[in-house]
């Protein structure tokens, strides 16, 4: 009877018919929805849908079994996102995918988008924060991980022999202490400096001051809305980790990159040493590369070239570049 039992549960009917009961819940549904654009743990998940944890782990459960979503461990952490159709039996790839077409039409309510805007901003205040308490020491602790002369000398290669247009106007996402922009100005005819912490800005500011083509402005990455299509190139070094959301941050930043510019990203690969959270106030543990890429790809950027190195201390550094289609 048991052999009888696993052989019905294997049956590809019966695997479908999973997928479709975890799916046919209005809650279920909502919660991918919200998953498109970001990973959250439980606890996030339980204040965005305003349910208690014991629930929202019941529902993600179902999720989970019947293949919708997956899981990311960042240290002690779980974190959620939605399932790829990569790797699934054809069928299941199919149903997958109409699925979560269906469920991308879905409108979410404006609680919903409030509480995700309160998730978002309570990630971005903890980094604010941390920044500004260690930025004068940061530095140091940073260097543990990777050292600006690591990975510095080679992003300025990388982004000189991209095939860009014209080169104008660059931008740098959070700059640190500013030490790359010397650097991009030497490329570039103007370069514009966006740092959500005064702090590291001023210490930027302080860092350039004998370069006179930067200007260095506070805020974050919805700035970039403001200026539609003026850069011929964003860069960001060592910064997704340390945000709230990185996929927004595809989403913003292509809004103010020109046809054919590109925006070049250096970022640790996903790695297992959870004492970076503590000590270099990192919100995620790195990311592996085919989630730079469908985020890219989500925000209409096309991969380009990329290169990847190994350093002595068991850390992995991607520099990868997409593209602006023309």
């Amino acid at each position: 009877m048991q052999l009888v039992d696993t052989l019905q549960e294997s049956r590809p009917a019966n695997q479908l018919a999973t997928l479709l009961k975890a799916a046919g819940d209005p809650l279920r549904l909502e919660v991918l929805r919200v998953l498109t654009q970001d990973s959250y743990g439980v606890l996030e998940l339980s204040h965005i849908f305003d349910i208690k944890q014991n629930g929202m782990s019941h529902h993600l459960k179902v999720l989970a079994n019947a293949g919708l979503v997956t899981t990311r461990r960042e240290g002690n952490s779980i974190f959620y996102r939605r399932n790829t159709t990569q790797g699934l039996p054809e069928y299941e790839e199919h149903a997958l995918a109409h699925v979560l077409a269906c469920v991308d039409q879905l409108a979410l309510s404006p609680d919903l988008d409030t509480r995700i805007t309160e998730v978002h901003a309570q990630r971005a205040e903890a980094s604010r924060k941390f920044f500004n308490e260690h930025g004068s020491n940061l530095k140091e602790k940073q260097d543990l991980i990777a050292a600006f002369g690591v990975y510095g000398e080679q992003v300025a290669h990388f982004l000189k022999h991209c095939q860009i247009p014209q080169r104008e106007h660059a931008l740098e996402v959070g700059p640190g202490e500013g030490q790359f922009l010397p650097l991009l100005a030497e490329q570039f005819k103007a370069v514009w400096a966006l740092d959500n912490s005064d702090n590291m800005l001023e210490s930027a500011r302080v860092f350039c001051k004998s370069t006179d083509n930067i200007h260095f402005i506070s805020g974050d990455t919805r700035w970039c809305y403001e200026h539609p299509q003026h850069f011929d190139a964003v860069v960001i070094n060592m910064v997704l980790h340390h945000t709230p959301s990185p996929q927004q941050i595809f989403q913003d930043v292509k809004h103010c990159l020109r046809a054919g510019g590109v925006l070049v990203i250096c970022e640790l690969s996903q790695h297992n040493q959870d004492w970076t959270r503590q000590a270099c106030g990192d919100l995620w543990l790195g990311f592996e590369a085919n989630e730079l890429t469908r985020w890219a790809a989500a925000a209409g950027l096309q991969e380009g070239e990329s290169t990847y190195f190994a350093l002595r201390n068991g850390f992995q550094i991607q520099i990868r570049e997409f593209i602006s289609k023309l």
